[in-house]
């Protein structure tokens, strides 16, 4: 780098931070004041802050301890996931989604493989549906329990993160026999899933949400009758319905505030419209509420997903599309025809007709959406992502104001942003 173009990078940076700053004052209050008594101050939060759930800024101003204005500050992981998914071809994208919500890849797998399946026009097997609903299922039960153990470290109650942690560690196991990894996990694939679930794997899964409601319960215990942890948590953060609405916000931040929206309800995907199960809401709209929802939901989740293995019929979890779809490696060893759509399609990718979709799914975070403009390539010519970890950290500002500086971390827990999917 020549020292004219750091010079500039420089120039920019000031730019910038002017601006975020003079967002951040009132152009009518001088923040230095001749009142000895006046105790306003500009305060950095993070981004390096173990409160903040990951590389999150938050810059405060401060009366004493109350806070006057918030202004959040996204952007430092510098991901870039959408240019780059204009250089790879769809098949490629999919490991790239596993860093996203990195709590819930599962989840994250099989919106991008619902989205490229609808740009390309694939219909997948009935079992690989199945698969995948079982799969989301499990992967928002370890989100939202990640989720109930952070928010109650961030207001000092550190048992419960470790207790979460031993519950999330038997899904990682089963994480594991389903796919060969626990973190990472790149199951889904465009026309279905890597593997079919075997039998014994099915068993545990079935062992694990058996046990898992008596665990639960352990936990609420724990907490929900504890008196400082209650006052740390009602009544902060207040978010009423217009105000969530209009922000745009999704999943149980929205939810928390007494709207019933969820995607498997009103615009059903999958086989969700085939099982029972509830949308959990909670009216008071405060952080409190937000940690409800997630508690409660992880019940509904385990109410699908015994109704997905008592549904779950054998069959392939594959489509058979050798032109749009990867075929079976002992196929492409072994017939012409295969080996030539393996070559095509690791090379060129598939070729989907020149449109636009949007496919959007409930993650554990809220509505996770996928905008794909094809120019008929092989890979896509526009990808946006919609992420609700990023929406529903707008309102941040709006629930801090006139709360407490310790309020803020309880706020940022019951919104509980993932930095990796909110700079996408």
């Amino acid at each position: 780098m020549n020292l004219n173009s750091y010079t500039e990078i420089v120039k920019l940076n000031k730019v910038r931070q002017e601006k975020i700053y003079s967002a951040l004052l009132d152009k009518n209050t001088s923040i230095h004041s001749d009142d000895p008594l006046d105790n306003e101050m500009i305060l950095n939060m993070g981004p390096q802050h173990p409160a903040t759930h990951g590389v999150l800024r938050v810059l405060l101003r401060l009366d004493g301890e109350t806070i006057i204005k918030c202004v959040p500050e996204l952007g430092y992981l510098h991901r870039g996931y959408e240019k780059l998914a204009e250089n790879v071809t769809f098949h490629e994208f999919i490991p790239h989604t596993d860093r996203l919500d990195y709590l819930a890849p599962l989840s994250n797998n099989v919106a991008i493989a619902m989205a490229f399946e609808n740009v390309l026009g694939v219909e997948i097997p009935e079992r690989a549906t199945w698969v995948r609903m079982l799969v989301s299922e499990l992967a928002r039960i370890s989100s939202h329990l990640m989720a109930m153990g952070a928010t109650c470290m961030d207001v000092g109650a550190l048992t419960l993160l470790l207790w979460a942690f031993i519950e999330r560690e038997k899904l990682y196991d089963i994480f594991e026999l389903v796919c060969g990894a626990r973190f990472t996990t790149s199951y889904a694939r465009i026309g279905g899933v890597a593997n079919d679930i075997d039998s014994g794997t099915l068993a545990k899964i079935k062992d694990w949400a058996n046990q898992f409601p008596k665990e639960l319960e352990y936990f609420e215990k724990l907490v929900h009758r504890n008196r400082i942890f209650i006052d740390r948590m009602a009544g902060v953060g207040k978010l009423t319905p217009q105000q969530a609405i209009s922000l745009g916000l999704t999943g149980p931040v929205l939810r928390g505030s007494g709207i019933p929206n969820d995607l498997r309800k009103d615009m059903p995907y999958m086989f969700y419209d085939k099982v029972d199960f509830n949308v959990i809401t909670f009216d008071e709209g405060d952080s409190w509420a937000r940690y409800m929802v997630r508690v409660n939901e992880m019940k509904e989740s385990l109410k699908i997903i015994h109704q997905v293995l008592d549904m779950m019929q054998s069959g392939p979890t594959m489509a058979n599309n050798a032109r749009k779809v990867l075929p079976k490696k002992a196929e492409v060893y072994t017939k012409m025809e295969e080996l030539i759509s393996d070559f095509m399609l690791i090379n060129y990718g598939a070729q989907p007709a020149i449109g636009e979709t949007y496919t959007a799914i409930e993650s554990p975070k809220g509505e996770l959406g996928f905008f794909i403009v094809s120019d008929g390539s092989g890979n896509p010519w526009k990808l946006k992502i919609r992420s609700a970890c990023s929406s529903n950290l707008q309102s941040l500002p709006l629930m801090s104001k006139g709360a407490m500086l310790s309020d803020v971390v309880a706020i940022i827990g019951s919104i509980d942003p993932i930095m990796g999917e909110a700079d996408k």
